[in-house]
């Protein structure tokens, strides 16, 4: 397990970006938001569901992966935050990937999104009811994406 990466300050600052963002545009909460926002961030690392996210830049690298994340795709946190986002999808489900991700941009908020992904090791699998939404900071400026889900299904 990645060593509680979760006290670290950008950590926490942009879990808060994350779960801020989802209550946005969604009028839930991702989690139930108790504590003070460093309890949060550790338990938005160890949910029991997937959450990753990645900036605006033209080809974002992945900046945010949970525990659950990180498994799943069968990386360490330093791999995972230094693959480019694109690279969760073989190429041929890329543009459909695009496709989702403009969605989200346009409408700030995607709902039961399913869609390929593929993991370090080429293993493949299907995710169902994801959620996408836009990360915005404190001034409502978009500065990432990000995604959760708990349901997935191996397809190889």
């Amino acid at each position: 397990m990645t060593s509680q990466v979760w006290t670290d300050p950008a950590v926490i600052k942009w879990s808060q970006l994350l779960l801020n963002s989802f209550r946005r545009w969604t009028g839930r909460e991702l989690l139930e938001r108790v504590g003070d926002p460093a309890y949060q961030a550790h338990a938005l690392f160890l949910s029991p569901f997937v959450v990753v996210s990645h900036g605006v830049d033209e080809d974002p690298l992945l900046n945010y992966g949970n525990q659950m994340a990180l498994d799943l795709w069968g990386l360490s946190r330093d791999q995972f935050m230094s693959t480019p986002s694109r690279l969760t999808t073989e190429p041929i489900n890329q543009a459909e990937r695009e496709w989702m991700l403009e969605q989200a941009k346009v409408h700030g908020y995607l709902d039961t999104y399913r869609g390929v992904r593929i993991t370090s090791t080429g293993r493949r699998f299907l995710v169902d009811n994801a959620r996408i939404w836009n990360v915005m900071n404190t001034q409502e400026q978009r500065v990432g994406q990000a995604a959760s889900f708990s349901q997935w299904t191996w397809l190889t």
